[in-house]
């Protein structure tokens, strides 16, 4: 396993992270079990959030980490401000209001990088940004960030911080993987960085090397082969049908049979080529994933150790068919 340092973070995070999104109060045993197999497995990074679970994502992974006593081993980030039904909710006093949630959850004093969830377009950055800065002057967060924002929202409240002497955004999460997505997977609001439309913003990051811990790293399922062009129609499961909604393109399955081929001749999974082809490129990945046994997370966490040239990521992005 490789690891990262995350500005304002002292210890060091796994170039792989674990996403907490399956877990609620009900299956809270299991994920304690879960997390000590993706712990072992060498991955030190977690994502949660305030709106998983019901909150269960949080409880359960602060008894982990309590009942453990890994909290100095293990980084964090937490998200706060996703939209409700009634409001888009991006605003100073729900920063404050989900952050004291999470924190009373998790039952922590520190949250190690606490990050939007979405975004608001309207809301100016300014007062965003003080009151991020507010929570790390008291002690309550050590570092802040965005998921599902754009690049340029992102230099904007960066260059605000700088300008006013404030500590500035220190990670990104949008979308990033091989397989390209074909609509936005959960109805609105959500940032992918893959495929044309996402150049100019993986040019940036790859300038700046601002950590970006994309979600969906694995497209939603569509690298464990289960997928094939001829048994779409099959699926009937809600996560499937996204994920034939969303990625099964053709051009798609050619990048699938791409990393196919040469996970056979690395001696390495589908999966695993997926993931490695995040994290070789040019810009600063530390992909979320969202293992559910001790085996996934063994394999994902191998996959931070699979190097790939420059030549084998172009290729497997379809750029030329020859590596």
């Amino acid at each position: 396993m490789r690891y990262g340092t995350i500005a304002g973070v002292d210890t060091p995070a796994s170039r792989i992270a674990q996403g907490t999104v399956m877990l609620n109060d009900s299956n809270a045993e299991f994920g304690l079990e879960l997390f000590d197999a993706v712990f072992e497995s060498g991955i030190t990074l977690f994502d949660s959030a305030h709106v998983y679970g019901g909150g269960g994502s949080d409880r359960t992974f602060g008894k982990w980490v309590r009942e453990r006593g890994v909290r100095d081993k293990i980084v964090l980030m937490d998200k706060c401000c996703h939209h409700s039904r009634d409001r888009r909710r991006v605003t100073p006093f729900d920063i404050t209001a989900d952050l004291h949630d999470c924190l009373a959850r998790l039952g922590f004093d520190c949250i190690d990088v606490f990050s939007f969830h979405r975004d608001d377009p309207a809301q100016p950055v300014g007062p965003l940004v003080e009151r991020f800065n507010r929570h790390i002057e008291e002690g309550k967060i050590r570092a802040y960030g965005a998921s599902n924002w754009t690049h340029e929202r992102i230099a904007e409240a960066i260059d605000y911080a700088e300008s006013n002497g404030l500590v500035p955004m220190a990670v990104s999460s949008p979308h990033y993987s091989l397989a390209e997505c074909c609509e936005d997977p959960w109805g609105g609001g959500s940032i992918s960085i893959t495929g044309p439309e996402g150049t100019a913003a993986r040019e940036w990051y790859a300038a700046n090397q601002m950590p970006v811990l994309p979600w969906s790293s694995l497209s939603g399922g569509f690298f464990s082969e289960r997928f094939t062009p001829d048994n779409l129609e099959g699926f009937e499961d809600g996560g499937d049908q996204r994920c034939v909604r969303c990625y099964c393109s053709e051009d798609n399955f050619r990048r699938l049979g791409r990393a196919k081929e040469l996970a056979e001749q690395k001696g390495a999974t589908v999966c695993q080529i997926a993931l490695a082809w995040t994290i070789c490129g040019a810009m600063n990945v530390y992909p979320l994933m969202a293992a559910w046994t001790a085996e996934q997370a063994a394999e994902n966490a191998a996959a931070g150790d699979i190097e790939l040239t420059a030549d084998e990521v172009a290729w497997l992005n379809l750029e030329g068919d020859e590596r």
